[in-house]
């Protein structure tokens, strides 16, 4: 988020200064980093969370289409930069997305999902089959040793995997080419508003300890789990309320050639009931520095510390008078989540082979290693209604003046840090809006339209950020 921000104020704005803290000795060592996510380029191709089962059993395909709406921005962005020799493709590999269930009840649904996406253009060429073998040349691994139970997949080649380790390092690499300043192992201790009405950071030098202030007139806060405890530190009455659960997790990981070379997908299935969206098990392809692995998971954990190398205080760090009510409210509506986390904590290494043995039948222990992933910190914030709700997703969280914003949440995540970085500029910056969209127009060219309405249009620009991010078409 921050890498893509401050690509796009630096070709609005060349004159701006920019200057970037960041707390570690090298950028996208959290979130960012490929083995501390997915790596799935969020275009709702294959997760069923954006999709759910209304109670009267219908399924609808808004939320699917607006994802990839997003995504399509996303992609247009990085083409211009590609087109323009200012970025590598090699963070993005074309990876078919299916999606799989097994069981009666869960077959239905999915076909009915598949009914609500195959005519539409973003989600052309969309397969759908019940039949083993077809899903077994698809993805051999899925029906190998498989019993004869009901089972259904769909699949698209428009799948993308996505390193945003080396995409952010490639953006941040470009924009100190350019005249930004990144200051590595700078903690930003606090943020407050000076007298002149612009922001002072106190920073702190993790080799030595040494302090340094600087005074800015625009601050966002892109620290993953870490920018709640900032927005607060700037006193903006718009934080008030927020609070962050924070959830880890877990990956089985195998590097085993000849399994690697029987799975090129990235497969989701159906979360477990009361499981949040971020949990849905998939078995995925990752490309990672040009080595192919596979993937599966995640297992949910729990640590108080919102970043992998945050603080034990983390948690308890962020009560406040005014979001302890909605903290507490959230966990009396979400017994069901609290009983999956508790399980997930408690499960051994057996019954997590298990969950992988539900998608891989001859899935073995001793091929696959357990690697502990990124923080998630779930945003909790009030509701007039129930007193708190937590939400899923991603949430910008501005001051009513502009001066300071920050995001707050998770998935879709990365994968659409285009679209929400735009809405940032314009609710942040008004007076330069109007100045500014042509020129971001020129990188973004469907940028405030549709595509999913525009069957050729959404043909073409599906072709062309293909062949500019060296995909398949």
């Amino acid at each position: 988020m921050s890498a893509t921000l401050g690509t796009m104020i630096q070709r609005l704005q060349p004159d701006w200064s920019i200057r970037i803290y960041e707390s570690l000795g090298e950028v996208a060592r959290e979130s960012s980093n490929p083995w501390n996510n997915a790596g799935t380029g969020h275009a709702a191709l294959c997760e069923l969370n954006y999709m759910p089962e209304a109670k009267d059993g219908s399924v609808t395909p808004d939320k699917a289409i607006s994802i990839n709406e997003q995504f399509q921005l996303s992609r247009q962005f990085w083409s211009s930069l590609a087109d323009n020799g200012e970025l590598t493709t090699s963070f993005i590999n074309s990876t078919p997305h299916m999606t799989f269930v097994r069981g009666g009840d869960n077959v239905k649904y999915l076909r009915k999902r598949y009914a609500a996406l195959k005519d539409q253009p973003l989600f052309s060429g969309i397969e759908y089959s019940e039949d083993h073998k077809v899903i077994r040349e698809w993805a051999p691994l899925l029906i190998k040793g498989r019993t004869r139970e009901p089972i259904a997949a769909t699949h698209t080649d428009l799948g993308t995997d996505v390193d945003f380790g080396a995409l952010t390092n490639a953006l941040f690499e470009g924009l100190t080419e350019r005249g930004a300043e990144l200051w590595l192992n700078c903690r930003v201790k606090s943020i407050r508003r000076t007298g002149e009405g612009n922001w002072r950071l106190k920073v702190k030098h993790t080799v030595g300890n040494t302090p340094h202030t600087v005074d800015a007139r625009f601050v966002f806060v892109g620290a993953g789990g870490g920018a709640l405890h900032l927005l607060q530190s700037s006193g903006i009455d718009e934080i008030k309320g927020f609070g962050g659960f924070p959830i880890s997790g877990k990956f089985f990981r195998t590097t085993n050639p000849k399994l690697v070379a029987q799975h090129q997908a990235k497969v989701y299935g159906k979360a477990a009931v009361g499981a949040p969206p971020m949990s849905v098990p998939h078995l995925d392809t990752r490309v990672v520095n040009g080595e192919t692995s596979l993937l599966f998971g995640p297992y949910a954990g729990f640590s108080p510390k919102f970043l992998k190398k945050g603080s034990w205080w983390d948690l308890p760090g962020s009560i406040r008078a005014g979001n302890i009510g909605p903290m507490l409210a959230v966990a009396r509506d979400n017994l069901d989540l609290m009983k999956y986390l508790i399980g997930e904590l408690l499960a051994s290494r057996a019954k997590k082979l298990k969950a992988l043995q539900e998608f891989m039948p001859t899935a073995k222990g001793d091929d696959w290693e357990l690697i502990t992933a990124g923080q998630r910190v779930q945003v909790m914030k009030k509701d007039a209604k129930r007193g708190g709700v937590l939400q899923f997703g991603t949430e910008v969280v501005a001051a009513s003046d502009g001066t300071i914003a920050g995001l707050l949440g998770a998935s879709p995540g990365a994968s659409t840090a285009v679209p929400i970085m735009l809405d940032l500029l314009e609710r942040c910056f008004p007076q330069q809006w109007g100045e500014w969209e042509p020129k971001l127009k020129e990188l973004i060219p469907t940028m405030g339209t549709t595509l999913n309405d525009k069957p050729e249009k959404a043909a073409q620009v599906i072709a062309e950020t293909s062949k500019a991010l060296g995909l398949s078409d």
